[in-house]
């Protein structure tokens, strides 16, 4: 057991509220969650920053040392890693995201490049026995996640895309932000995705009462196996403060590996959503979300928005070829939200 301080602390392991001078152990369970304490070998001129518990982001440099946890990653547009089958101090293992997520780069986006390399100091210990001296080995993860009963559930928004960086958070924040204005209690929720507390932290300016997303039930990232359990937990979460509305990102896309598809082929979770937004990068894109939704899932959206949506071109193709209004929500928040308003009241008098 040694001592090292630490430069900078990753958002990944908010939960264990960790100072800057932790005790480090060799024993290193590779596990998703496991804290792990590395030095960076080299620096980078893009994509270059990490995001801190506050979520303030930081620029890392060669020579840094980090906490993080072990996870993986399947980024469309960013980088697709694994979790190591073994790991001691020395070995090597790649930054995957700003939230501070590690493990081995499989493949990377030809416009980031390779990612940080870090070489593994030891698993940053926690002392959870009052009044010993035992070190185990830190982790974000809590105890098996059970999915909870939807019971009497809140009316839901979901927001969900072609892929990632399609518009969701966007639209997800002018949801906020207009039926906030409107008078409602509007709570926010991201159910899928690689941990990083960005979305939360502009779905909280928008007006989010509340915001919750899957780290805080001790996920790194979320797959075709947890993403169910994971959004009913969250859901129950925000339920609890009963307010008048939950807007929900699904992050990632419909065809993604963040198990998107695994929520809505959930029957509980899919009644609850009274509304199904679909966020799309142009015209096919929306085609075949629109598509999948309604032919996979059995889902009629409720409208399309997302660079799709940016001007008269787009909107007209797909409200012809789709027969679903198409509103950009940067742009027509107002209509946008309008629109989510009645299909709620709508849904109040069945």
């Amino acid at each position: 057991m040694r001592t090292v301080r630490l430069d900078k602390i990753s958002s990944v392991t908010r939960a264990c509220a960790l100072p800057h001078e932790v005790k480090l152990g060799d024993e290193i369970p590779c596990r998703e969650g496991t804290v792990v304490a590395v030095r960076v070998r080299n620096d980078r001129s893009t994509y270059d920053q990490l995001e801190l518990p506050s979520g303030r982001l930081a620029k890392v440099q060669r020579g840094d040392i980090l906490a993080g946890a072990l996870g993986h990653r399947q980024a469309l547009f960013g980088y697709a890693g694994h979790l190591p089958d073994r790991l001691a101090p020395g070995d090597v293992v790649h930054l995957l995201n700003m939230g501070g997520v590690l493990g081995i780069c499989d493949a990377a986006s030809p416009e980031l490049g390779p990612p940080f390399e870090c070489e593994v100091l030891g698993a940053v210990l926690a002392f959870p026995f009052l009044g010993e001296r035992i070190g185990v080995a830190a982790t974000i993860a809590g105890e098996p996640l059970a999915p909870p009963p939807l019971l009497d559930p809140p009316p839901v928004v979901a927001l969900v895309g072609s892929c990632m960086n399609c518009g969701k958070t966007a639209a997800a924040c002018a949801l906020v932000h207009e039926l906030a204005r409107a008078g409602l209690v509007v709570d926010a929720l991201k159910a899928t995705g690689v941990s990083l507390r960005r979305d939360l932290l502009a779905l909280e300016d928008a007006g989010a009462r509340r915001t919750t997303y899957f780290t805080d039930l001790g996920v790194v990232a979320t797959t075709d196996e947890n993403a169910a359990a994971v959004a009913r937990g969250l859901l129950a979460r925000l339920a609890a403060g009963r307010p008048d509305l939950v807007v929900a990102e699904l992050g990632d896309g419909l065809l993604g590996a963040y198990g998107v598809a695994a929520i809505l082929d959930d029957p509980g979770l899919r009644a609850a959503f009274n509304a199904v937004v679909l966020a799309a990068n142009d015209p096919v894109a929306a085609w075949g979300g629109v598509r999948l939704l309604r032919e996979r899932f059995g889902i009629e959206p409720l409208a399309v928005t997302g660079p799709a949506t940016d001007n008269l071109a787009g909107t007209r193709v797909i409200e012809r070829e789709l027969r679903v209004p198409a509103i950009n929500a940067r742009s027509d928040g107002e209509r946008l939200a309008a629109l989510v308003r009645e299909r709620l009241a709508q849904e109040v008098l069945r």
